[in-house]
């Protein structure tokens, strides 16, 4: 009977042990001879994650660093064979995949004969003392080293007994003789008065409750010395159902100093830096987010532990690559001081902003990086005029290469004289102006002369030709486009209406649009707004329109083809441009300017026309107007060997035509079929290309087909027919 008893308090006292063990914040293990693991206690298998049976033997190597690994392994081989206390530092993988530095201390057990026979060991948990050494050593220059240890003593408490147990480091925390047995009022005897209220009342409530408990509190020590601990107990009940508590507590002093004294310091700085107008922020060494300013986390629109705890980057993907590049070319082996980056940043309202973003790099004796320092300046208005720019200086380009039809207005007729008139009051006024009249007769000149005359003559002049634009890419060009809107949109692109922002854009051909691109254009005319294919946030622009159509928009309206509302808002100040046949008088002024230009453009000199070739000129009804009268002059002078300038009759061969001043007559008509049907049979039935028709008459290719529509022209009869081959 006697050895049953003895037997049961053997088991009771083991599992009382194993209990405590258990509850204390450190890994407990327990090591044969040869170094090789036999036991861990469960807040090793609770940290990481492993089963009990994979910490046999040197399993556990699987969850220590691999930085830390080798150098471990040695020491530990070294104590193993020398029989010497082992103590290392090393990082232990948790079940949440994170690192935390640990203290591994074991000792030697020997037999009689001093044989070792098994080694016993803890590691404790040393992650916040590496952590505020790092911060010490930052904040506090003088200080060339310095180590901080974390002492936990662990307990066991029953209330109903009155019975206390502590280890020798909770002794040495309430630096209480190895001899005193603890009690209840030798704990709160020791309780910084300020605090022995609230400790009292935690005993009372655990005693009472049975429940759980932790709290800080400060010793008041006999010299007068200050401690801050931290207590943390669990409720258990032993084998004989008898309530207890099994706990730890650990003497949290130095954290407590360091963490009043960087609190100090990072408020001063804190507050210097949420009045600067910058992102900044404070990154560790592996870029882990610390701090960010005031500033910073409005412009990301969260909080700093959100900002912290954030794993998506505020990156554009588009710049990910370039700034991975410029930090590896630059701040590799220890490269540059500091790295200037341009990159867009993602902002709480959902749209990216440019910034000019600086990383600093603090480094230690050593030279590696132990902090970086990231000031943020926006330069999203410098970028955009930069982009502006660039596209204003590719569209000016581009119109520079066009060739006009004329660099200026030649003419003093009563037609063109009342249409000048009218273009000198509507040209600094913000209206609309829609401009009408044949293909040919200068509308485009006109508009650029509106331009000029006008208060937004500095700014630019865009024009945009709606007919040669493909439908579907109509949008695009006008309003521009995101990257990746589309495919092929390898980069955005800002529209023709950005570009003409504060100044005046042209649509010519507007008759031509297409419904959907009728309807953005009028949220342009009434809004002043229009978003980009692909983009989500609408841009405002003050620009002026000024339109122009070879078509009758009246007749388009009532076919249904072009929108009556549309049509109003363009129509607000109409300009219809006379056609050459309605101001012959202007054709001795324009041919002797033609050939002038043209003469010293191929080296030649003409000096008289001849009256008969002037005579046809006049006679000829000039369905082309201004351009084709410029293109016949054009191929006369080429050809021309003499100084006298002469026109070949067959190209202007016509009877007068009856004045029109809207659409054709039936005889006029005519005649436009008859010649156009001559240039597409001489071009086999093409209408553009260099040997095209539209390039024999010398007028555009939209023009071309809309006067093929108009006449019904069936152009594929002209097509040469194909040759059988055998």
């Amino acid at each position: 009977m006697d050895e049953t008893i003895k037997v049961e308090a053997r088991d009771h006292t083991e599992q009382e042990l194993r209990d405590i063990v258990d509850s204390i914040p450190a890994v407990v293990w327990v090591a044969m001879p040869d170094g090789s693991n036999a036991y861990a206690n469960s807040r090793f298998v609770t940290y990481s994650g492993m089963a009990p049976a994979q910490t046999a033997g040197a399993g556990w190597q699987a969850a220590v660093h691999p930085d830390d690994l080798q150098a471990h392994e040695a020491r530990w081989r070294a104590a193993v064979a020398s029989g010497e206390p082992h103590e290392s530092e090393l990082r232990f993988l948790g079940a949440d995949g994170q690192y935390r530095w640990h203290l591994d201390r074991g000792l030697p057990r020997r037999d009689e004969d001093g044989n070792i026979i098994r080694w016993y060991g803890v590691v404790t948990d040393i992650e916040d003392r590496k952590r505020i050494e790092e911060a010490l050593r930052r904040s506090e220059h003088y200080l060339a080293e310095a180590q901080r240890l974390s002492h936990t003593g662990s307990f066991g408490w029953k209330p109903e007994e009155g019975e206390i147990v502590w280890s020798d480091e909770t002794y040495r925390i309430f630096e209480y003789d190895r001899t005193l047995k603890p009690t209840v009022d030798s704990v709160v005897q020791r309780v910084h008065p300020a605090d022995r209220l609230l400790a009292q009342q935690v005993i009372d409530r655990a005693s009472r409750t049975g429940t759980d408990f932790e709290h800080e509190y400060r010793l008041l020590l006999p010299d007068g010395r200050v401690k801050h601990v931290h207590a943390i107990a669990r409720a258990v009940q032993d084998a004989s159902g008898h309530r207890e508590f099994i706990g730890a507590v650990t003497d949290i002093t130095e954290r407590k100093t360091a963490e009043e004294k960087i609190r100090t310091q990072e408020a001063e700085l804190r507050q210097m830096l949420d009045v600067a107008p910058q992102l900044i922020g404070v990154l560790g060494p592996k870029f882990e987010r610390l701090y960010a300013n005031r500033v910073a986390l409005a412009y990301y629109g969260v909080s700093l532990d959100e900002w912290r705890q954030r794993r998506e980057s505020e990156i554009h993907p588009d710049d990910v690559d370039r700034v991975k590049a410029q930090f590896e070319g630059s701040l590799v082996d220890g490269g540059a001081s500091e790295l200037e980056i341009e990159k867009r940043l993602l902002g709480s309202d959902g749209t990216y902003r440019w910034f000019l973003v600086r990383y600093s790099p603090l480094r230690d004796d050593e030279g590696r990086v132990v902090r970086w320092y990231i000031a943020g300046t926006d330069i999203e208005d410098r970028k955009r005029g930069e982009d502006k720019l660039q596209q204003e200086n590719v569209a000016l380009r581009e119109e520079i290469d066009k060739t006009s039809m004329f660099e200026e207005i030649v003419g003093a007729s009563p037609a063109l004289t009342a249409v000048l008139s009218q273009v000198s009051k509507v040209a600094d006024s913000a209206s609309t102006v829609l401009i009408t009249g044949e293909t040919g007769t200068g509308k485009e000149l006109v508009a650029r002369a509106i331009h000029r005359r006008s208060r937004r003559a500095p700014k630019a002049f865009v024009s945009v030709n709606c007919a040669a634009i493909p439908r579907d890419l109509i949008a695009s060009e006008l309003f521009g486009h995101e990257k990746g809107a589309f495919t092929g949109a390898l980069q955005r692109r800002l529209g023709r209406f950005e570009l003409a922002d504060g100044g005046t854009i042209f649509l010519d051909e507007v008759g031509e649009l297409a419904p959907d691109a009728q309807v953005a254009l009028l949220r342009v005319l009434q809004e002043r707004e229009f978003d980009r294919v692909g983009g989500q946030q609408p841009i405002r622009v003050d620009v002026r329109v000024v339109a122009a159509t070879n078509r009758d928009l009246s007749k388009a309206v009532a076919d249904g083809t072009f929108r009556q509302d549309l049509f109003y808002r363009l129509n607000v100040f109409p300009l219809e441009m006379p056609p050459l046949r309605a101001r012959q008088e202007d054709i001795p002024l324009l041919v002797e300017y033609f050939i002038d230009r043209y003469a010293r453009k191929a080296g030649k000199t003409i000096r008289r026309v001849s009256r008969r070739t002037l005579d046809l000129l006049k006679a000829y009804p000039w369905p082309g107007n201004v351009r084709e009268l410029q293109n016949v002059i054009e191929r006369s002078v080429i050809v021309s060997d003499t100084d006298e300038f002469t026109v070949d009759e067959s190209w202007v061969a016509t009877k007068p035509v009856v004045e029109s001043r809207r659409g054709m007559s039936s005889a006029l008509a005519s005649h436009e079929k008859a010649l156009i049907e001559d240039a597409l049979r001489a071009a086999g039935g093409r209408v553009f290309g260099p040997t095209g028709a539209a390039a024999r008459l010398g007028i555009p290719r939209s023009t071309l087909e809309s006067k093929i529509r108009t006449l019904k022209i069936n152009k594929s009869r002209f097509r040469a027919p194909r040759s059988n081959r055998s």
